[in-house]
């Protein structure tokens, strides 16, 4: 083999090295950003799932501290005690303040429930505000005793399962009747009620189309 072949054999072989070596290189670094862009999706998803849980979980806690300031505010004026208004209105701020953010990012099946929630929450409110004009205080208190322990705490409870399905925690084959029929039963108890609060307010003097 003459000196020329033998250079060009090391010539080729050194090439072909560097080749094969920057193949092997531009292969790890593929390897290694998907890696990272699997990890970095993996962190997103991870991010947004407790995003998510966070927010239901305010939105949950708001929901049963409003409820539970309106009935305690009940059974405080059914007592004779003093009322302060202000935890009332902190408890409703709150929870309208969760509510709204919820509001953007919720399925929605668990919007439906929320939103539900919302206005009867709302008609809490004026029940506890009517308390004191009503012109039946027995027949008032009963009610919004019946309200706050019942059908409102049935909704709040629908919104906590609802969002423990919507998050995985819990999975029962037939929640969706299940929800269904809670979200009508409580639509139907809270327009009844709305109905017999804007009757009540029509009686109290004063008042203009139900409005004080």
């Amino acid at each position: 083999m003459t000196t020329l072949a033998v250079a060009l054999i090391s010539v080729g072989g050194t090439l072909g090295g560097t080749l094969g070596g920057t193949a092997l290189s531009q292969r790890a670094n593929r390897e290694q950003n998907q890696r990272a862009d699997r990890e970095r999706e993996q962190e997103r998803h991870e991010q947004a799932i407790q995003t998510r849980r966070d927010l239901y979980a305010r939105l949950n806690t708001t929901a049963r501290a409003y409820r539970v300031a309106a009935r305690d505010a009940v059974e405080a004026a059914q007592r004779g005690e003093s009322i302060d208004p202000a935890l009332l209105d902190a408890a409703k701020e709150a929870w309208a303040d969760e509510y709204s953010q919820a509001q953007m990012a919720l399925a929605k099946d668990v919007l439906d429930v929320a939103s539900a929630l919302n206005r009867s929450l709302g008609v809490g409110y004026s029940v506890v505000k009517q308390l004191a004009g009503s012109p039946d205080p027995d027949s008032a208190y009963q009610r919004a005793q019946t309200w706050f322990s019942k059908a409102l705490s049935d909704g709040v409870y629908l919104l906590r399962v609802t969002l423990r399905h919507d998050l995985g925690v819990e999975t029962e084959p037939d929640f969706e009747q299940t929800r269904l029929r809670m979200l009508a039963t409580l639509d139907g108890k809270r327009d009844d009620l709305a109905r017999l609060l804007a009757a009540e307010r029509a009686q109290v003097p004063g008042t203009v189309g139900g409005a004080r």
